[in-house]
């Protein structure tokens, strides 16, 4: 079995979640959990970046719109913060596209929806 990508900063970032969800439960809008989790990576002094814009080119054109990550974390990996019933497919494929677009090779979607946390790794 290979090494699981940036096997000890997604441990992180999901352990983080889970005192998060531990605290907070499940039924709050994602923004709530969005503050909770920026707070947290303060606390530890986690390096990333919240809503951090990407350009998105389009046969080598720079589209008007752009594509912002909920939180780039240690600059290579995508968080997702979800708050509904489960992770759906579109955001799967969502964040396949934010991962080509950001060059990263780790998506986490994380799920506060439930009453259990839920995440799902993404890899390119």
């Amino acid at each position: 079995m290979s090494d699981l990508v940036y096997k000890d900063e997604s441990y992180q970032i999901i352990g983080i979640c889970m005192d998060v969800h531990n605290i907070l439960g499940g039924g709050f809008l994602e923004i709530v959990y969005k503050d909770a989790i920026e707070f947290e990576m303060r606390q530890k002094s986690i390096i990333y970046e919240r809503e951090k814009e990407y350009d998105i080119i389009y046969k080598n054109i720079l589209l008007p719109h752009k594509f912002f990550s909920d939180f780039t974390v240690f600059d290579k990996i995508i968080l997702e913060v979800k708050a509904v019933d489960g992770i759906a497919d579109e955001f799967i494929k969502r964040t396949i596209n934010y991962l080509a677009v950001s060059k990263c090779k780790l998506g986490l979607i994380v799920n506060f929806g439930r009453d259990k946390l839920s995440y799902k790794r993404i890899v390119l």
